[in-house]
């Protein structure tokens, strides 16, 4: 098992608290770019091994943690994919994933600043798949062989312009710089008793707007992998926000205001906390 983290911009791994930089562990210098350490992650079990018998470089401070994927080749969004969403939209279930993208240059830590620059954005907590071993045709049972490990995301959405046209576009509205914010931490998938089966949350300042456990997918992570390899070639570092419950802003009535913090979880991965000011 470990977990990733980006503190001050090196690859670490994160245990009971204090971390222990890769590059440093792993004589390689390398290492230390959350981005190698990704395509290595089979070696950051070696690694989280060693680390045991070794003095910690530090306590980890969560204000300095960085995004722990912080250059993906790709991003992938998947609309609709809880049934619970799909139902508080009133669409109907879709049978093949909804994909779009969002531009890299959003991605951002998980104690950064969200920017508005609209009056309606919304909040979206999704569990995001880390490609590990990249690849093209990959079928559903090899799916999880091709994950790194799984991390937060929220895939924050300016509905204004999402829905600013008709038909809708959606990757524009969700790629404003500041509207992906990852982390805290990448978490080797046997870290989890049960991947399929991974329960989220969302406050919004102190209120609970969304709880939900990834059982609820339409589309598995597994699912997702077969199906965006089938049409491009993964690599790794590659994100996939795997879809948002229901409780969204949209569906409430209610958007992100300056001043709101948005905070996200997973008992397993750890929580989130983005301030949102009024950037417009």
């Amino acid at each position: 098992m470990f977990r990733l983290i980006n503190h001050d911009g090196r690859a670490a791994l994160e245990i009971n608290g204090d971390f222990y930089d890769v590059g440093r562990l792993a004589a390689d210098e390398s290492l230390a770019d959350c981005m190698s350490a990704v395509r290595h992650f089979h070696e950051l079990h070696k690694l989280h091994e060693l680390a045991s018998g070794r003095e910690p470089d530090g306590r980890v401070d969560h204000t300095r943690l960085e995004p722990c994927v912080p250059r993906p080749s790709k991003v992938f969004g998947i609309g609709l994919n809880y049934r619970s969403h799909a139902l508080e939209s009133n669409m109907e279930i879709p049978s093949v994933p909804l994909t779009f993208t969002k531009f890299p240059s959003c991605i951002s830590g998980p104690g950064s600043e969200i920017h508005l620059r609209g009056d309606k954005v919304d909040w979206e907590v999704e569990l995001v798949a880390v490609i590990g071993v990249g690849g093209s045709s990959i079928s559903t049972a090899d799916a999880w062989q091709h994950v790194a490990g799984l991390t937060l995301g929220q895939d924050i959405s300016d509905r204004r312009v999402q829905f600013s046209s008709k038909p809708p576009q959606f990757s524009l509205g969700k790629s404003f710089d500041t509207f992906g914010p990852i982390g805290p931490a990448l978490v080797s998938v046997d870290s989890f008793e049960d991947p399929d089966n991974v329960p989220i949350w969302c406050d919004i300042s102190g209120e609970r707007m969304q709880e939900a456990t990834t059982d609820d997918l339409i589309f598995s992570v597994a699912d997702l992998v077969a199906y965006l390899s089938s049409i491009c070639t993964l690599e790794p570092g590659d994100l996939i926000f795997s879809g948002t419950p229901s409780g969204v802003g949209a569906a409430r009535g209610r958007f992100l205001r300056a001043g709101d913090v948005v905070t996200s979880g997973c008992s397993h991965i750890g929580h989130m906390s983005n301030r949102c000011v009024d950037a417009s």
